[in-house]
């Protein structure tokens, strides 16, 4: 009997952790969207307010829709809306993140390059500024922000996102830089046309933009850490528990004192780079630890899935 009511307690008590953990799980899905949303209409307003305004090609699968529109209109004297041009364009671009990034990466991804083109079309023209070289760079960090939060929620704003975290995946580097310079096509044939006033411009809000991604959204960058310590166990149990990565103990000499040194190696991702050191300082304050910026790596390096 006794047996029986500890089996029903045990079991209630597993009920309630599946509940929570599923409580949990959809509050976590409800706040994503909410990111999602934000974001998209972020980017919405960014087009509308400040690449409308000034009349510039951002790059990516964006800058090429606004760039159709501008030829359909310039020489067709026909005027297509945002969205059927740049949903379109991202299937190819949804094809590679569904087969290759991830299922849920890509369903996120799609809503919102769906939601931010409908938006694009329904949101009216604030204009904040007419200096266009304010224009440029205030654009590229209001949409970029948008961006960084779709990355670090797990989604991309779509189009060259995909192909970026594609390769970035595959080969393990950093590529949003490579994007900025096949963004460079599209600007140039923006200048052939439109002239190159623009098409300069348009390359100050794409750079404004790389390079806020690059600060804002750290997976693809890495750093190395060499860490001195008389902890080594507890060191790399707590390194091993943050980051899922593996570290080399290396036996050396203090020159100064003669005495044993344990030195930690390992690589881990720059975004986990300062609470990594401030769990080690917690259980070695005495640790000594360099952080040394990783450009390439290769070899075996656990990335966390999307």
């Amino acid at each position: 009997m006794y047996a029986n009511f500890l089996s029903r307690h045990h079991n209630k008590r597993l009920v309630d952790i599946m509940l929570k953990e599923k409580k949990s799980k959809i509050k976590n899905e409800i706040l994503m969207f909410l990111y999602l949303t934000f974001a998209s209409a972020v980017l919405a307003f960014s087009l509308k307010s400040f690449v409308q305004v000034g009349g510039l090609i951002p790059g990516g699968f964006s800058g090429l829709a606004i760039l159709i529109q501008q030829i359909v209109h310039q020489f067709l004297n026909v005027d297509l809306s945002f969205s059927v041009i740049y949903l379109p364009l991202n299937l190819i671009p949804a094809y590679i993140g569904l087969k290759y990034i991830g299922k849920k990466f890509t369903v996120y991804s799609f809503y919102v390059v769906f939601l931010s083109s409908i938006l694009t079309d329904i949101f009216p023209v604030v204009k904040i500024t007419s200096d266009i070289l304010l224009i440029s760079i205030f654009g590229g960090i209001l949409g970029s922000i948008a961006i960084s939060i779709c990355l670090i929620n797990g989604a991309s704003g779509g189009g060259t996102d995909f192909i970026s975290i594609y390769f970035s995946e595959k080969k393990g580097v950093d590529t949003w830089n490579y994007i900025l310079l096949a963004n460079v096509v599209i600007l140039t044939i923006a200048g052939i046309l439109f002239g190159f006033d623009i098409a300069l411009y348009s390359i100050i809000h794409q750079y404004a933009a790389t390079q806020v991604i690059q600060l804002l959204f750290k997976r693809y960058q890495k750093d190395t850490l060499l860490i001195i310590t008389q902890l080594p166990g507890a060191v790399y149990g707590k390194l091993r528990q943050i980051t899922n990565h593996d570290a080399t103990l290396i036996q050396g000499t203090g020159c100064f004192e003669g005495a044993p040194r344990h030195i930690m190696y390992s690589v881990v991702g720059r975004e986990q780079v300062d609470k990594v050191i401030s769990e080690i300082k917690k259980i070695d304050p005495k640790a000594f630890i360099n952080v040394i910026r990783t450009e390439q790596l290769n070899g075996m390096f656990y990335k966390r899935p999307y």
